[in-house]
């Protein structure tokens, strides 16, 4: 199997990296020379476009932020579908909207190519572990296929059902992490503020289960000092976790208008993500 892999962010790039390591040849590309080289530097092999990636892969691996980024990977004389051979397989990574994994899967077909919606859960960290979860969406004879390519960085590949349930998947799961945040959060100012020791607290929490694994690493941010906290690089930090967490909740709540659900929680959380994660912004908290 060849592989390719587009986008060398912040997940991307360790994921890309545990291909090259397992031996896969693998061929990447981002629009940021500096990952390019360290992968090529690693064993990967470099492409001047998406094209020139899906020319030189069987199964490709998207990783970039947003609905409009996998577009523009996939579609135009230099894109994905112009260079994939029949046969391919596409994996959008990126947590997009199912509609945009079903619309996408439409164009990839009428080439022979299959694409699936595999978004990726676990973070950086896991991602660098190779211990990630794919939630994946689409044909399961193609999931097959791919399946060696996504083993090398996971320890479990779901296969949620249809085309764009893989999407679905994860937008549920990440309002429950960005509730689970908020559930974190406000009990822990609260403690600081009526002179309740934080540690007694979690110690409770954890006791009673209520404190999970997660919710902890979480306060781990929380718990740092005002001036780190208002540092140039760890505000440059929570706000590209901001950004992820206010677009997934936004299509979360698509999702539930267009099912005809109402997930208040979700949409107070969404409004509140900027205080949560601490960004030092008057007009987003």
């Amino acid at each position: 199997m060849r592989a390719g892999y587009i986008g060398l962010g912040n997940i991307g790039k360790p994921l890309a990296e545990r291909l090259v390591k397992g031996g896969l040849e693998t061929t990447v590309f981002d629009l940021d020379e500096a990952p390019v080289r360290e992968l090529v530097a690693g064993g990967a092999l470099a492409a001047r476009s998406p094209r020139e990636v899906a020319e030189r892969s069987d199964v490709i691996g998207i990783c970039v932020p947003e609905d409009k980024h996998v577009r523009a990977v996939i579609g135009g004389p230099d894109g994905l579908l112009a260079g994939a051979k029949p046969g391919s397989v596409v994996l959008i990574h990126s947590t997009i909207l199912p509609a945009t994994a079903i619309e996408l899967g439409k164009e990839a077909s009428s080439r022979g190519v299959s694409l699936l919606d595999a978004c990726v859960t676990g973070g950086e960290q896991r991602a660098r572990l190779g211990t990630c979860t794919y939630m994946v969406g689409g044909d399961e004879d193609a999931l097959e296929k791919a399946r060696p390519f996504l083993e090398k960085s996971s320890e479990r590949v779901i296969h949620a059902g249809a085309l764009g349930n893989g999407a679905k998947l994860k937008l549920c799961l990440n309002v429950m992490t960005y509730l689970q945040w908020a559930a974190a959060y406000e009990p822990f100012k609260l403690a600081q503020a009526i002179g309740l020791p934080t540690e007694i607290l979690e110690q409770a929490g954890r006791a009673n289960g209520q404190l999970t694994e997660m919710m902890a690493l979480f306060l781990n941010g929380v718990k740092l000092p005002d001036e780190a906290r208002r540092s140039d690089a760890y505000q440059k930090f929570v706000r590209g976790h901001l950004h992820t967490a206010e677009k997934d909740l936004a299509w979360a709540l698509t999702l539930a208008r267009e099912a005809g659900v109402a997930l208040p929680a979700a949409a107070l959380a969404s409004q509140s993500m900027a205080r949560i994660y601490g960004v030092e912004d008057p007009k987003r908290r």
